[in-house]
């Protein structure tokens, strides 16, 4: 029977200089925590047997008082354009969905990572398929860095002597509120962009929120130089306040002013995601009213054709109406953009992530 007193030590999550010193706690050298970093962040391993450059006794040691948590990958689907979409599951049966997007079609394409932030979704927005499955808990920030080790493996089995860093984007968009799950989420960032191990670039970041003010505000202190952006899919408080919950705490006014207040604070700028829903905010007023909100902004505007997800009322616009509703705003004179989606054959697409099990067995994937 287990020892319940036995709590093994968490490697996943430190920094070179953290394992440094664990090594050195545990009466070894210190460079032994630089070989495991190396292992564990470049080479996206988990078992102590296989850092086959430490001594067999030291393997055996950490073995038995320490843990590297990489979630293991429960299923994988592969979309007709090449995106993937993991279901994870950690050290505590909590599953969540990641998934890697091309970034183009070519044989050496590199790839975007949109990553989980939390199981299941506590904001619930009206037309999007992960809040239905429940809130259950925040990840941790090793967890989420466990998601991009997890993911470069699996990619690593399938793409053989593949270009370097085959993944060199992060998009914090998957399931959960970001910046509901704030200090996991920027301990993250440091351990993805830190250039000895992991090594993405803050600027090739991005943290998609659905409105949190107070976390687009602590965001802005911190200047960093990722990405914001915020789902704003509305006009109005009325109608926000029906697709997105979160509105009703914060309203519009208060949310962009606090993109403003970001854009003031890190030079760069903010990203609108606007979900287009036929016959709910496409019409031509609905892109006047857009333009009249984000022109005094330094700000991009990026229009998702809405991802159908089975149960609920809101439908997908035509091709010609998403590209009508592109054209107002260009003709508004709006820096904005038409999403090319990826992995909707396979529900990975934008508002589409959620995981749902019922008796211990997958229901949904």
């Amino acid at each position: 029977m287990p020892d319940p007193d036995n709590v093994k030590t968490e490697l996943l999550g430190m920094d070179m200089s953290a394992l440094e010193n664990y090594l050195v706690s545990i009466g070894q050298a210190g460079f032994r925590g630089r070989q495991i970093h190396k292992w564990i962040y470049e080479k996206n391993t988990a078992s102590f047997y296989e850092m086959s450059d430490l001594p067999r006794e030291l393997r055996q040691r950490l073995d038995g008082t320490a843990v590297v948590s990489i979630p293991r990958v429960l299923k994988q689907r592969v979309s007709r354009d090449g995106t993937r979409k993991f279901l994870m599951e950690f050290e505590d049966k909590k599953r969540v969905e990641t998934v890697l997007i091309p970034q183009s079609y070519e044989k050496d394409s590199r790839f975007t990572l949109c990553l989980s932030t939390q199981v299941g979704c506590p904001v619930n927005c009206a037309f999007c398929a992960t809040g239905r499955s429940g809130y259950q808990r925040s990840l941790k920030d090793y967890e989420i860095v466990g998601e991009v080790l997890s993911s470069r493996r699996e990619l690593s089995k399938k793409i053989k002597n593949g270009p370097d860093n085959l993944v060199n984007h992060i998009v914090y968009m998957g399931m959960g509120e970001p910046l509901l799950n704030y200090e996991a989420v920027i301990s993250s960032i440091h351990r993805i962009n830190d250039h000895r191990g992991i090594n993405i670039g803050q600027r090739n970041i991005t943290i998609s929120t659905a409105g949190e003010v107070k976390g687009i505000e602590r965001l802005a202190r911190e200047k960093l130089q990722v990405t914001l952006a915020i789902s704003l899919h509305a006009t109005s408080d009325e109608l926000r306040d029906q697709l997105v919950p979160l509105n009703r705490k914060y309203p519009l006014k208060s949310l962009l002013q606090a993109a403003n207040y970001f854009i003031l604070e890190t030079g760069r700028r903010v990203t609108f995601e606007y979900v287009l829903l036929d016959g709910v905010n496409n019409r031509h007023e609905d892109a006047q009213k857009l333009a009249y909100l984000l022109k005094p902004l330094l700000a991009n505007i990026n229009l998702i054709p809405y991802n159908e997800v089975e149960g609920l009322p809101y439908r997908k616009p035509s091709r010609d109406s998403a590209i009508q509703f592109h054209q107002w705003l260009l003709n508004e004179g709006l820096n904005a953009t038409l999403r090319e989606e990826h992995g909707t054959d396979i529900e990975a697409a934008c508002g589409q992530l959620r995981a749902e099990f019922k008796n211990g067995n997958l229901t949904k994937y």
